[in-house]
């Protein structure tokens, strides 16, 4: 077995339940990683089938220079419970988080550590198996919708410009992982991670990889149940893991955008677009403080004393798109000055 040295990489890899894709995995570990500068750190999480023997009689393999660790959990507790579990014990420079189940490509998981290594600017790439011209075997439409639509989500939420925040290949830098706390047990550590790595400002990358879905018959774990509950997390992350000062923010400009809806339609249309208002305050509460936010109502509200009937809309409608214009202008201008944290 290898002496202790310094390591450069860990590659997280969650397992529960995958006996019959162990063995080709521990290969292409080999193939791909085998380095006294790695660690494969493989949880299991509370595995009933034969994981659990086959992981020990890997380790037993002399045939490997990586360091290979196993963590158990006696209950299965969900893939974000194991992959916390396994980035607290992990010592790597650079975090790879590996699926067991061979959807994703770990000759892709490489190039991606090669990549980041050579590029000490880059700190987090996520894999994305929406980008590539590699090999793709995927005839589910459903999960594929919910999958795109989670990611359209996220970017209005977020800001970003992702296509496929729930690929579970990342590869993130030590610095990444020192700033964010992850709390979220099941799939929905996805969402939780992406969320926190933009809330502390590192950009995220992206790589195009192979995939190779499997069916619920082949032993996939996720659900359509998991998929709903991806909405709740969206709406977490994005509306209550905030500071206060956010939350106050949000709660007023959905406040005065519900104001601006009232301007259009009548009857049920006129509730309708007081709804679809509010909800876009709740994303504008986001990104401009009370402040700048503040600006962008005066623009509002000067703009309604012009016009009459539907020309009144008109010019709402205007002087909003210039209070946004104004607002980032200010908060660009303050960004580097002392009263940043008020616009």
């Amino acid at each position: 077995m290898p002496q202790e040295n310094k390591i450069d990489l860990s590659i997280v890899i969650p397992v529960y339940n995958e006996e019959q894709y162990l063995q080709k995995l521990f290969d292409d570990l080999v193939k791909y990683f085998n380095s006294n500068k790695t660690e494969v750190i493989m949880v299991d999480d509370g595995s009933t089938d034969k994981s659990t023997g086959i992981i020990k009689k890997l380790k037993e393999n002399h045939n490997y220079k990586f360091f290979f660790k196993i963590l158990r959990l006696d209950i299965n507790s969900g893939k974000g419970k194991a992959l916390r579990t396994g980035i607290k014990n992990s010592k790597g420079d650079y975090i790879l988080l590996q699926d067991a189940d061979l959807e994703l490509d770990l000759k892709d998981s490489n190039e991606m550590f090669q990549m980041i290594k050579n590029n000490k600017e880059i700190k987090c790439i996520f894999g994305s198996r929406y980008l590539s011209g590699k090999l793709k075997k995927n005839n589910y439409f459903f999960n594929n919708l919910i999958g795109k639509l989670n990611s359209l989500i996220f970017n209005i939420f977020f800001s970003q410009s992702l296509s496929d925040v729930h690929c579970g290949l990342k590869i993130l830098h030590r610095s990444v992982i020192d700033k964010i706390n992850l709390t979220v047990n099941d799939f929905g550590i996805e969402i939780d991670l992406a969320s926190q790595i933009v809330r502390n400002n590192f950009f995220i990358y992206e790589f195009g990889v192979s995939y190779y879905f499997r069916t619920k018959k082949q032993g996939k774990k996720i659900t359509w149940v998991d998929g709903i509950k991806s909405f709740y997390y969206l709406i977490k992350s994005r509306f209550f893991d905030n500071k206060t000062s956010t939350n106050l923010s949000i709660l007023y400009t959905s406040i005065y955008m519900g104001y601006v809806g009232s301007h259009f339609g009548m009857g049920m249309g006129n509730l309708l677009f007081i709804i679809i208002f509010f909800i876009i305050g709740s994303v504008l509460g986001i990104h401009f403080k009370i402040i700048s936010s503040s600006f962008i109502f005066l623009c509002i509200y000067f703009g309604s004393f012009f016009g009459k009937g539907n020309g009144t809309s008109l010019s709402v409608l205007i002087f909003f798109i210039f209070g946004i214009y104004l607002a980032r202008y200010l908060k660009k201008y303050f960004s580097e000055t002392s009263f940043k944290n008020l616009f």
